[in-house]
């Protein structure tokens, strides 16, 4: 009976709850309007213009930076935006928004009948909840002829990357599409970001010391392309969803001093240097790590993948930020996953190739195949010491990559001396004396400006290596500020966005920014750098108004302070296409 009455009362209770629940959920549903109501959109042609509207219910407003234009068969130019109101909200901080309507009108340069037109905007109410971005599609009338205003698609070139971007949005053939993105990744496959991903490929499948057929060394070699290529696709999802920040994250000093430490141990490990005076337990562990990893486990070079998507992430290049722009702007994550991918997949086929044949260029048999291993434990070193340098680019690092040079070429030239006199012997003598030299005279050089700079290396980014000089930026009001006392001197701005961990970036500087056309172009222009390498709220807020995606990236504004969106730079560009690009801009 206590029984019978105990269950009735536990169903009684559980009967109520659930109603209790349902009448919260409800009220709670009630207290919201649908995005199509909260934001009532609406849009008006005429003749080269094109003119969108909402009607903002009260206690709801719109982000000023998440209004996005992509057109398939027209071009346009920049809007111009009324007054925002700054608020600081628990969804993307300090933001300018829009209460109650807002209306832009879109200059249209040139359109086609019945060209189709994606207008994505996103909101939220004061109540504290954030609608997804909404995207609104829209068919034109034919607009022919460029109009003359500065600053807009009309007089500016279009980069590649918002090409790429209208390219995925468009209604090409998909199969085409994806197969243009493989062909850009093979592209990239030998930009510096993917340079380590070779000697680790190498290690996982040769480290072993043993000959390995083809076909086995084919199945590792497209397991570790697939573990790199998901987690690249993935990470450009979240980035193009989260924002450049989360790209900032992975180059924080705990997560680079962690793969220094584990390619470091890996390099230890080709040297046979497992044996170390660990705890037992320790040894245990890692002996089986080695066995997994030596007997060329799936998962374990599926993993060794992973990671190394994870080195390739601080590279963005104009392919990969056409690829984020359209996942920013149309929320199609499956399309951008599968644009992703293929890219990820054209990074990785060279890498295949080098895998396949890479066993058949290296002797076959005797101690050689010792030796190749060792060679392998210097690369793994010269994998740890890339992050060593994104953590520390200085004097001190050049002269680690000398000594690294010297060790690394001192073994060979022993090795060397114990094989049989050829015509061989006397080649690779002489690569050994020439590696020997450019490493020591490498080294010299870092002393010598060492000593000249009074003991302290010198660590300047921009200033040391070419005479260009910029206008330091700390945030974005600072910006602002900068930027109307160069457009009151009648100059236009080009702002580059830096940060220690970006290799493109410092090869701008090296190689393209000094270069004497760039110069010239830039001659009425004033130069301004914001560091972006710390993940601060002051950089993130930065980084958010301009809806920067990746680094580099170079922004350009008129000398009336408008941006010349379009224009926007991504990925490294050589000195010649740079100067070329400037003299495309409408800047003055």
């Amino acid at each position: 009976m206590r029984i019978s009455l105990l269950l009735l009362l536990t169903a009684s209770l559980a009967a109520y709850g659930q109603a209790g629940i349902d009448k919260i959920l409800g009220q709670q549903q009630q207290e919201f309007l649908p995005v199509d109501q909260a934001f009532q959109f609406d849009f008006e042609q005429q003749g080269d213009r094109l003119t969108v509207s909402w009607q903002i219910a009260e206690g709801y407003y719109l982000y000023k930076k998440r209004f996005a234009i992509a057109a398939d068969g027209a071009k346009f130019g920049e809007p111009q935006f009324p007054p925002a109101e700054t608020i600081e909200d628990e969804y993307f901080g300090v933001s300018e928004v829009f209460y109650q309507a807002v209306s832009l009108d879109y200059p249209i340069k040139q359109a086609d009948a019945e060209a189709q037109v994606k207008i994505r905007y996103q909101g939220c109410a004061d109540a504290g909840l954030c609608y997804p971005p909404t995207t609104k599609t829209l068919y034109l009338d034919e607009v022919t002829g460029l109009a003359n205003q500065k600053g807009q698609t009309g007089d500016s070139p279009v980069s590649s990357q918002f090409e790429l971007a209208d390219l995925l949005s468009g209604d090409q053939n998909l199969a085409l599409t994806l197969a243009l993105f493989v062909v850009l990744g093979i592209g990239l496959a030998f930009t510096p970001c993917v340079f380590p991903m070779y000697p680790i490929l190498s290690g996982i499948i040769l480290g072993q010391g043993k000959v390995m057929r083809s076909a086995k060394a084919f199945q590792l070699s497209f397991i570790y392309v697939q573990g790199m290529a998901i987690t690249y696709s993935l990470l450009g999802l979240v980035v193009a969803s989260a924002g450049m920040q989360f790209q900032a994250a992975l180059q924080h000093p705990a997560i680079l001093i962690t793969f220094t430490t584990l390619f470091v141990a890996l390099g230890l490990a080709m040297f046979g240097s497992w044996n170390l005076q660990l705890p037992a337990s320790w040894q245990a562990k890692l002996s089986q790590l080695s066995q997994r990893q030596e007997g060329g486990k799936s998962w374990g070079v599926f993993v060794m993948g992973a990671l190394s998507g994870l080195i390739a992430s601080p590279c963005t290049t104009a392919p990969l930020t056409g690829i984020l722009l359209f996942v920013a702007q149309s929320g199609d994550l499956v399309l951008g996953f599968s644009a992703l991918y293929a890219l990820s997949m054209g990074m990785g086929i060279p890498l295949i190739l080098f895998g396949l044949t890479g066993g058949k260029l290296l002797p076959k048999a005797g101690a050689w195949m010792n030796v190749i291993k060792v060679s392998f434990g210097f690369m793994m070193l010269a994998v740890a010491m890339i992050f060593i340098e994104r953590l520390w680019d200085n004097q001190w690092t050049a002269l680690g990559w000398s000594i690294l040079g010297l060790t690394a070429f001192s073994y060979w030239q022993v090795i060397n001396q114990t094989t049989t006199a050829t015509f061989w012997k006397g080649v690779r003598s002489l690569l050994v004396f020439l590696g020997l030299f450019t490493s020591a005279l490498y080294g010299y050089q870092q002393l010598t400006q060492t000593q000249l700079s009074g003991g302290q290396p010198d660590t300047s980014t921009t200033q040391a290596s070419h005479p260009v000089q910029f206008v330091p930026v700390e945030n974005l009001s600072d910006f602002e500020h900068k930027l109307k006392a160069a457009n009151a001197d009648g100059k236009s701005v080009m702002l580059d966005l830096y940060a220690d961990w970006c290799v493109a970036c410092k090869e701008f500087e090296k190689y393209t920014f000094p270069d004497p056309k760039v110069q010239q172009r830039l001659s009425n222009t004033v130069l301004m750098q914001i560091d972006l390498t710390d993940n601060s709220p002051e950089n993130i807020q930065f980084q958010e108004h301009f809806a920067v995606l990746g680094l580099p990236t170079i922004l350009f504004f008129t000398a009336e302070g408008q941006e010349v969106t379009t224009g926007r730079i991504t990925g490294f560009m050589r000195a010649e296409p740079f100067a070329e690009h400037l003299s495309q801009l409408p800047l003055q």
